[in-house]
């Protein structure tokens, strides 16, 4: 007789007021929104050497007012003119090279920076905008967004092409309906109802894996409801882990439906002397988090 794991393994929560920016990707030019930031946090701005950046804000700066700290032998000298700021760094940073930079807008504003570098691109520009219910503001995010879905679509277009792991293929069948195809065990069952989605999902327990379905009901009237990004990783360390994921369809139009899978293996639960519990995360393309699954690593029985 096969035994389920206690109700208390696995928790699962909505939360709908968490916004985390998903998967920021390099680019070159960039927009930086303060009103998303807290008060006095100071924005990182990444350079790459011999290479111009430029900070343009939506009003003049002050040039006696803004100061680069620690710029003699690193930077040509910081020049500021008009709306905008120009760095050029002599050489390549290192990530651990922290800079603060602290520019001041004619109107009294000063608005703190850390000037640093990253792996990859830095910036050529840099977009700063203080109000993000500008009209400015507003177009610049909607471009942002547009950008990301696009990529999302693509990357998302290329993994369907190219998985087809075991993993994948039990994916498959649990988002067709095909459970009893697979060697999963249902586990836990909720049925929730938040922010124009009403969201089943199931947990499943099954030979060395574990798998999280998600059957979702958009009941929003205008808008279509599509799934932006999955992750799963080590509730101890953060740590990313590996998994599979399969899609029914790449959006649920209003009044409709649609399934997602994810399978993770055991060894996605394993970590140094032992195991460890996975959160599993996911976020709709306006990058609010959606949904927040725990998993205990004995859901992957041996």
């Amino acid at each position: 007789m096969r035994k389920l794991l206690p109700g208390g393994c696995v928790l699962l929560i909505l939360l709908a007021t968490s916004v985390a920016a998903a998967g920021e990707r390099e680019a070159v030019v960039r927009n930086i929104y303060l009103s998303d930031h807290p008060n006095n946090t100071a924005s990182e701005v990444y350079v790459t050497g011999r290479v111009a950046t430029v900070l343009h804000f939506e009003k003049a700066c002050d040039s006696q007012g803004t100061r680069l700290l620690g710029w003699e032998g690193r930077f040509e000298q910081p020049v500021v003119g008009g709306m905008s700021v120009l760095l050029v760094p002599l050489q390549n940073l290192e990530p651990e090279d922290r800079l603060p930079l602290l520019v001041k807008l004619t109107d009294g504003t000063e608005v703190p920076f850390i000037v640093t570098a990253r792996e990859g691109a830095g910036d050529q520009q840099v977009n700063v905008f203080t109000d993000r219910e500008a009209s400015l503001a507003v177009h610049a995010a909607l471009s942002d967004a547009l950008a990301r879905e696009r990529a999302l679509r693509e990357e998302n277009a290329r993994y369907r092409k190219e998985e087809t792991s075991p993993d994948h293929a039990l994916a498959s069948l649990l988002v067709s309906g095909s459970t009893k195809q697979t060697p999963f065990i249902e586990n836990q069952k909720w049925v929730l109802r938040d922010d124009g989605v009403e969201m089943v999902v199931r947990v499943y327990s099954g030979k060395a894996k574990a798998a999280v379905v998600f059957h979702i009901t958009n009941r929003n009237s205008e808008q279509q409801w599509r799934l932006m990004e999955a992750r799963l990783s080590s509730t101890t360390t953060g740590e990313a882990r590996p998994f599979a994921l399969r899609m029914d369809r790449d959006s649920i139009a209003p009044g409709a439906s649609g399934r997602f899978a994810v399978v993770a293996d055991r060894s996605a639960f394993k970590s140094d002397g032992g195991f460890t519990d996975l959160a599993l995360e996911f976020f709709r393309d306006d990058g609010l988090r959606q949904g927040y699954v725990l998993l205990d690593h004995r859901l992957a029985r041996e």
